[in-house]
């Protein structure tokens, strides 16, 4: 493989040569001398292939380290085959820097443990894969202490890539004043570091570790210092370039902050001890007003004389963004009166001290020139994280914003000093306009630092032109008003060429010796900060971008009409990386891998579509990166950009097995409503045979397949009538869930709508919505079942018949997967408008509940989530008068018919015993356990002593039993049964039975078939 290189390491040129690289001997080598997962496929190599930035390159390969004995081995091979090497921590930046043609070293899934914390010196030894808040919890919880930089990413990033970056986040305004500095570069006390030769050094303060090294870094020093002094500006957030002023005498020739920022290209992180700082005990949030983000602006220098532990700023085309794309709805209308705004946090011992800050600085501003025109205060701790969040999804927020041109980082963390922000942000907006650009400006305004989106056009040769003379203007402006290019992000390859503007070709040439003291090969991280390769040449799009236009079964409405921009929706922010909270994703909170993210996923399906090393349609390296999603939704929900995974993965699958046979229990699973219709005539022969079902269909021996009921929920109604013939009329969904195995759930539901004053009504005729089939991408045949839904319904629905569902998946095809097929059908619109979950449904009816005085763990499901949320639910429990519990669980881990297949049951059962089961079987024995989902009550019967009720079943309860309900335990035990089948159903339960023998006999053929 030819490789990128200098051709002289001397040379002020970005690697224009290449030098070959023996790829088979490398991976073989790696292979036997560590215990790394060594990673050479093309699908490995397209997942580390970009982050969270403009540039794409392919790496050589991937190695995922369990020790540090292991990197120190992967280096050493490299070296020995004169392979570049790039360190990564979470693949979250934003300027190119974690992509290379490199052997990738993804730290993040092994050495991301907190080795110590010294509470007496405010010091804590990690390692570099550890994310963020995995520091900061147990720091504060145990010690009262947190760490000081916090970018948005808080919850996903790394501490080794915030290293490699020279982070800083909203509370560097704290650490600025209140700790050691503000970037990352003041926040780190030593590091342990890997040499590309193989030395191993501790550096910190006064040393390198190595006389050699302290003598050339000393010289240098001494070389460059009139000019280090000279030209770096004196402002809080200058993150370009090299930290040589760490190196000046004043600062106690710190070579660990020198280290910092140097994005991988002249060390290797091993290990890190980092400054902790006291953490407030109480905080309190204030959001203030004013006509224009620049007025905003011009009264941060106010704000800062009072020491804020936050100071943000966020402008009005923010917030339009993210009402337009649905992110935070709840949110973004807490924010007060005005267009620009500046979030102000404070901390205290109490929250009296913390709000009396807050009263002091509102004081002085009504006091001065151009008060705010809102002025909020906030006193609820879930309020002001939800004013974090509205914060935080900025990046997400504004890339993909429906009528708009899609929008790219590029320019997005420049800073300034703060009190020249306001002339900032004016003479930003003025370059924009020129070229036609739009953007949000919010960020860290307390420090200067602006983040942004831009409508650059990248795919076209003029574009790329504007592109990158807008880059030049706006750094001018910057290098006027005595900024950095950087204030956050780095330098990579998207800002390093104009590096020297703002330093001057003599400290580029000493930014050029100190990577030659470091790495004099040139073989970490090559082509980026120094050197580097132009802004333009490895972008992910560029000027000859031409993908492919698929033939698909979704619409991709929202795309418009393309999967290939479905895929590439993802920017890379990696909020899908996360380990606890929300939904999203179950797969990577228990595996800890890039490919079962929602990133990873969106990512190989980009490189199928736009680079010929994976087989569109037919690649199984794809396949194996789809088969650990769990179709869970999550993704839609709770990723800033809403990639949709689950339908990628349902059109994946179905082009994938389009003239070939699919698993037995795609089958088995996939068509469980037609199986369902016929062992609902025998039972408890159906029942009897469940061994051998689930053998034949694949299922893991540990799991039970749930039992048919006696009588279906059609066949019950059919013989009970309705008993409201006046009320308003209410479809009742009966799901092939709800209908054939808990009935019982289904009988509450019917009752809960009529104590509601409804006339429930069921569909004639066998109806399903097709929910399993999505998951095994059987489209075809999922677009019939829509069909013959809507034919059933049409009067129904152009009449603006309420369709209520009990189980949130049967709901959630309604509401989604109906108008992704269908999205110009007006009935289908009208269909998706008028469904509704239960608990919705009643509470937009203003439905009374009856009283009931318990305690209840409330448990989401997925798609309930993802289409309404458990709120309603929630709010009607509260209403009886239960007090609920509602543990952020995530997926439970079944979903649908997932959790119950061979090959997946150990991660299933690890999403459930993330959280969810052990809260379970913490629940008091007279505790209610609630979930709508029928696959959510099966994983909890099924590994815990409980049985789950639905909201129904909990109404059901109360009347049946009063305000205290059943007595006893398990209060599960007291709902009423499932309906008992009477009369004689002899001839078609003789003809069923045929039926279900045939068919198991065709499954054991097929199940016995030779693999191919």
């Amino acid at each position: 493989m030819k490789v990128p290189t200098k051709a002289d390491p001397r040379a002020a040129t970005p690697p224009v040569a290449t030098e070959e690289v023996d790829v088979r001997s490398l991976e073989h080598e790696l292979r036997r001398s560590t215990e790394a997962e060594v990673r050479f496929t093309a699908g490995d190599r397209a997942l580390y292939s970009t982050g969270g930035s403009n540039y794409r390159m392919l790496p050589i390969g991937v190695v995922i380290p369990r020790s540090v004995d292991d990197v120190v081995e992967t280096v050493r091979v490299c070296r020995e085959h004169r392979a570049p090497v790039l360190p990564r921590g979470g693949g979250t930046s934003l300027a190119g820097q974690c992509c290379n043609v490199a052997v990738v070293m993804d730290f993040s899934k092994y050495l991301n443990r907190v080795l110590d914390i010294d509470a007496t010196a405010k010091l804590a030894r990690v390692q570099p894969g550890l994310i963020l808040d995995h520091l900061r919890e147990p720091a504060e919880r145990t010690y009262q202490l947190t760490f000081g930089p916090d970018p948005s990413t808080h919850d996903h990033c790394t501490l080794g890539g915030m290293i490699g970056n020279n982070s800083c986040g909203v509370r560097s305004v704290m650490a600025e004043w209140a700790g050691t500095g503000a970037r990352m570069s003041a926040n780190v006390h030593e590091l342990e570091v890997l040499l590309y030769d193989g030395r191993r050094l501790r550096v910190g303060k006064g040393t390198s570790g190595d006389p050699e090294l302290d003598r050339q870094l000393t010289e240098l020093r001494d070389r460059y210092a009139p000019l280090i002094r000279e030209r770096y500006p004196d402002i809080p957030r200058r993150v370009s370039g090299y930290n040589l002023d760490d190196l000046l005498p004043e600062n106690d020739f710190n070579v660990a902050a020198a280290l910092v920022g140097t994005e991988g290209t002249c060390v290797t992180v091993l290990e890190a001890t980092v400054h902790l700082i006291p953490a407030p005990k109480q905080k309190s949030l204030l959001v203030l007003g004013w006509d224009t983000e620049y007025e905003a602006a011009d009264h941060v220098m106010t704000v800062l004389e009072h020491k804020p532990t936050g100071l943000e700023g966020i402008d009005h085309v923010l917030i339009e963004d993210m009402k337009a794309v649905g992110l935070h709805p709840e949110d973004v209308d807490l924010v007060p009166e005005g267009q620009g705004w500046l979030v102000v946090e404070f901390g205290g011992d109490t929250k009296e001290e913390a709000d009396a800050k807050a009263h002091d600085l509102i004081a002085e501003l009504k006091k001065g020139e151009n008060p705010p025109e809102g002025i909020k205060l906030y006193d609820d701790p879930e309020l002001e994280q939800h004013l974090w969040n509205v914060r935080e999804a900025g990046l997400g927020a504004t890339a993909f914003i429906p009528g708009k041109p899609d929008t790219y980082e590029g320019w997005e963390d420049s800073a300034v000093p703060p009190e020249r922000l306001g002339e900032y942000l004016r003479g930003l907006r003025k370059i924009a306009k020129k070229y036609g650009y739009d953007s949000a400006l919010y960020g860290h305004y307390g420090q200067g630092c602006v983040h942004a989106r831009w409508n650059f056009d990248l795919r076209s040769a003029p574009g790329i032109k504007n592109f990158r003379s807008f880059l030049d203007e706006s750094s001018d402006l910057v290098l006027e008003l005595g900024g950095s290019i950087s204030g956050e992000h780095g330098d990579g390859e998207s800002k390093a060429e104009l590096l020297p503007k703002m330093f001057g070709p003599e400290l580029i040439g000493g930014f050029r010796e100190f990577k030659s003291i470091w790495d004099p090969d040139w073989k970490m991280n090559p082509g980026k900060v120094v050197d580097p390769y132009p802004i333009t040449k490895n972008l992910r799009l560029g000027p000859n971008y031409a993908p492919p236009q698929l033939k698909t079964h979704f619409a991709y409405a929202k795309d418009h009409g393309s999967f290939e921009h479905a895929a590439v929706r993802c920017v890379g922010i990696g909020k899908c990386r996360h380990t606890s909270g929300d939904v999203m994703c179950p797969s990577y909170m228990v595996t800890r891998e890039e490919k079962h993210s929602t990133r990873g996923r969106a990512r190989i399906l980009w490189e199928m579509v736009n680079h010929g090393e994976l087989e569109t349609w037919k690649s199984r390296e794809v396949l194996d990166a789809l088969d650990l999603c769990l179709s869970c939704k999550g993704c839609t929900k709770d990723c800033p950009v809403s990639v949709d995974m689950p339908t990628l993965k349902s059109e994946f699958l179905s082009h994938y097995y389009d003239g070939r046979l699919r698993p037995r229990h795609a089958y088995a699973f996939g068509l469980i409503d037609q199986a369902a219709r016929l062992a609902s005539k025998v039972p408890a022969l159906a029942n009897a045979l469940a061994p051998v079902t689930k053998r034949l269909a694949g299922v893991h021996p540990k799991r039970h397949l749930p039992e048919f009921a006696p009588m279906t929920l059609r066949d019950w109604y059919s013989k009970r009538g309705t008993h409201n013939p006046t009320g308003k009329k209410v479809i009742l969904w009966p799901d092939t869930f709800t209908n054939h195995f808990h009935t019982d759930v289904g009988v509450a539901a019917v009752e809960a709508l009529e104590d509601a004053g409804c006339r429930v009504v069921m569909p004639e005729g066998h109806l399903c919505c097709g929910r399993p089939l999505y998951d095994y991408g059987m489209l075809d045949l999922a677009k019939r079942y829509l069909e013959r839904v809507l034919d059933a319904l049409r009067d129904d629905i152009r009449a603006g018949t309420p369709v209520v569902g009990a189980e949130p998946s049967c709901v959630a095809v309604f509401k989604d997967e109906l108008l992704k097929m269908r999205p110009n059908d007006q009935d289908a619109r009208r269909l998706a408008q008028q469904t509704y979950h239960l608990a919705e449904f009643l509470q937009k009816e203003g439905y009374e509940p009856p009283p009931l005085k318990r305690t209840a763990v409330l448990h989401e499901h997925c798609h309930q989530h993802a289409t309404g949320g458990v709120d309603p639910d929630k709010k009607l429990l509260e209403a009886m008068g239960v007090e609920v519990q509602k543990p952020d669980s995530g997926c439970c881990g079944m979903a649908g018919a997932w959790g119950y297949e061979k090959s997946h049951y150990d991660v299933s059962i690890a999403c459930g015993e993330r959280v969810l089961l052990p809260k379970v079987r913490e629940a008091s024995p007279d505790a209610l356990v609630v979930t709508a989902g029928f696959s959510c009550r099966s994983q909890i019967e099924q590994e815990t002593p409980r049985r789950a009720l639905h909201i129904a079943q909990v109404i059901q309860l109360a009347r049946d039993h009063g305000a205290t309900g059943p007595r006893g335990p398990y209060p599960e035990h007291a709902v009423s049964p499932k309906p008992q089948a009477g009369g004689s159903r002899r001839g078609a339960a003789v003809a069923a039975a045929a039926a279900v023998s045939v068919g198991l006999a065709a499954l054991a053929a097929y199940a016995s078939r030779p693999s191919r």
